[in-house]
């Protein structure tokens, strides 16, 4: 998608996407995730999502990647943080006690500038994509996170009907995009309640461990 697709998005308050709590796929699923004590947890293309909000209170640490710089400040308003801010060429560093958030493209973002983390939870990144992005995406993630476990959330649903995004990803494009490198399995698969723009649609929980 175009940079300026998500910038309109942000600055003009049309982010549907958004969750008005933390998602409950992710609070259902985390502890298959085995994330440590104190573990760091990386939120690509994370916006303002309470998601951090939530990791933060179980005593973890978070990295989180946005374009939108908008996002991020709302973010850390809405967690009622100040962050120091610090500029790293192509990137932003949003920074506070156990919140490292870059601003940028996630492309731009390597794994000596994000340092080390434990896990993933990617609920909104892979899905945002088109599928051309969803091919260079997939092994870019692997590449800076140390080839971390993670929960990827996907949809399905037909395409005739509706585009993206979120965008409908078959369980053979996740096997394709990673099944070189993580073990694979699915952990739920559930209808979205009222679908999407009334097409419905499954929403799939899967569970990526290095292999």
């Amino acid at each position: 998608m175009e940079h300026s697709f998500w910038h309109d998005r942000w600055g003009t308050g049309r982010i549907g996407f958004h969750e008005g709590e933390p998602n409950p796929l992710l609070v259902t699923h985390f502890p298959d995730l085995r994330v440590p004590e104190n573990g760091r947890v990386f939120v690509p293309l994370c916006g303002k999502t309470l998601d951090i909000g939530w990791l933060l209170s179980k005593g973890h640490r978070v990295a989180g990647a946005e374009l939108s710089e908008v996002a991020i400040e709302q973010l850390f308003k809405e967690l009622g943080v100040e962050p120091t801010i610090s500029d790293l060429g192509k990137l932003k560093h949003y920074s506070a006690d156990n919140i490292d958030i870059f601003a940028g493209d996630v492309f731009d973002l390597t794994s000596a500038v994000l340092g080390s983390v434990d896990a993933i939870f990617d609920r909104a990144a892979f899905v945002a994509l088109p599928e051309t992005m969803r091919a260079q995406y997939a092994p870019h993630i692997a590449g800076i996170t140390g080839n971390a476990p993670q929960l990827l959330v996907t949809f399905e649903y037909d395409t005739s009907l509706l585009d993206g995004p979120p965008f409908s990803i078959p369980g053979n494009e996740v096997m394709q995009r990673y099944g070189d490198r993580h073990d694979i399995s699915i952990l739920a698969q559930n209808a979205v309640e009222g679908g999407f723009k009334g097409v419905s649609a499954a929403e799939i929980v899967w569970l990526l461990r290095p292999l």
